[in-house]
């Protein structure tokens, strides 16, 4: 006499199935650690002083070359004179120097002194989605070689970023709960692939790291500090914010927003173009400006020195002027 066949335990199929999926992260993770850890080191940062040299902070940086170019945040080396020693999870010590920073992006490029170092691939932050697997590497607190997991929370952040003159803006910053602690700027953000897609700058709050992204934008600004050691943007001298267009203008332009001259800095180009408070820039060099990021992605260096013309709104009119951008000086 056969017996009848026994259902399943729906309770035992769910947690096989959590099991696996569990130890499908795992693999990911665990993957993406042994991959990346031998390319993420853990910085000590000193500065020169008149007694020598003295500590100065520290962080993580991220290889990019074997013959010792390191990415990391600009503030975590926070002066040009910074150097220090990098120290990697094969007990390798190196001394570093900085190549140069850029603070309106917080991305520094560093030089290692060796020749045998292990580079990380790029990735492209553009193709992340919202609550992909991400993996943080860095050294928080000098832990080194810390490894801690999530997902990309949000995307299209904006992070304030500054000089001593100006103030810009970081854009589309991947927002992340991958755990982030202070040491841990400069250190890899990193996809499912072993791809580094951003580099961790900030923590936003209890479970909310922020890290700038790998994109085109970034790798312009990463082959200028390598090549040139700094970054060229172009500087028109205002401060704005912005402003709905008045119905009729908006109705004439089909455009609903646009960037309001705050002030206007003595002395600069905008001053010498006739800019004046209150006038309402709509387009620069014949690329509409609805908001003060797309005026800030216009200043590119190919602008600096060149006459652009300007397009405002002053009184309900449109006025064209003449501008001439300069170096914005970081």
């Amino acid at each position: 006499m056969t017996s009848a066949p026994t259902e399943a335990d729906p309770v035992t199929e769910a947690g096989d199935d959590e099991g696996g999926a569990l130890d499908a992260y795992s693999r990911v993770v665990t993957g993406v650690a042994e991959r990346l850890a031998p390319s993420v080191a853990n910085l000590r940062v000193t500065r020169r002083t008149r007694r020598g040299q003295m500590p100065a902070g520290g962080g993580s940086s991220v290889v990019l070359t074997p013959d010792g170019y390191m990415l990391t945040s600009a503030h975590v080396v926070a002066r040009r004179d910074s150097g220090g020693r990098a120290s990697f999870v094969d007990g390798r010590e190196v001394r570093f120097s900085v190549v140069g920073r850029d603070p309106f992006s917080d991305l520094a490029i560093l030089r290692a002194d060796s020749a045998d170092l292990t580079p990380s691939t790029l990735g492209d932050a553009e193709r992340l989605r919202v609550g992909q697997l991400v993996v943080a590497i860095g050294n928080p607190n000098g832990f080194a070689g810390s490894v801690t997991a999530g997902v990309v929370s949000a995307l299209g952040r904006s992070l304030p970023a500054s000089s001593r003159t100006s103030r810009r803006v970081i854009d589309n910053v991947i927002q992340t709960d991958a755990a982030l602690n202070p040491g841990s700027s400069g250190g890899a953000l990193v996809n499912a692939r072993g791809e580094v897609v951003g580099i961790n700058t900030a923590v936003a709050g209890v479970g909310l790291g922020l890290a700038v992204p790998i994109n085109a934008a970034t790798r312009k600004v990463i082959g200028a500090l390598m090549t040139e050691g700094r970054v060229r943007r172009a500087y028109l001298g205002i401060a704005g914010g912005p402003r709905p267009l008045p119905p009729r203008a908006r109705a004439k332009l089909d455009m609903a927003s646009c960037v309001e001259v705050v002030e206007v800095v003595p002395d600069s180009p905008a001053e010498r173009a006739g800019l004046r408070p209150e006038d309402l820039i709509v387009s620069v060099n014949g690329t509409e400006t609805g908001s003060v990021y797309d005026l800030q992605r216009l200043m590119v260096a190919e602008l600096i020195g060149v006459e652009v013309p300007v397009t405002v709104v002053r009184d309900g009119r449109e006025r064209e002027l003449r501008l001439v951008p300069e170096e914005l000086r970081s």
